[in-house]
């Protein structure tokens, strides 16, 4: 079994079309798959508050931000199992945009 290391960024732009965002929606990491999220950038519109969810668990609850700012989310490194959802969530529906790096660890079987 080979394991494979790839550095990876998601960017999100919300454009006011609902309050929630599943990150990884097309990409879902597989079963074989951890990621580590070392970095989860959020920059707003409007003031909503922000909240984290990984596999329906809150991680962060309601970071409020103000109009036109970026602010970081994370102070330690975040880990998302495989096969499970990774959500950011408005409290309203600002547009917001949400940039993601992370480290994806993906277990490969090789014969």
């Amino acid at each position: 079994m080979a394991v494979v290391n790839q550095y990876k960024f998601v960017g999100i732009d919300n454009n006011t079309t609902g309050n929630a965002l599943t990150v990884f929606a097309t990409d879902k990491p597989g079963v074989n798959e951890t990621i580590i999220i070392k970095s989860i950038l959020v920059t707003s519109a409007g003031t909503p508050s922000v909240t984290v969810t990984n596999n329906s668990i809150t991680a962060i609850k309601s970071v409020a931000l103000t109009a036109n700012q970026t602010k970081e989310l994370l102070t330690q490194p975040l880990i998302v199992e495989g096969g499970t959802s990774f959500t950011v969530q408005s409290s309203t529906s600002d547009s917001f945009d949400v940039a993601i790096s992370y480290l994806n660890i993906k277990k490969e079987v090789t014969t």
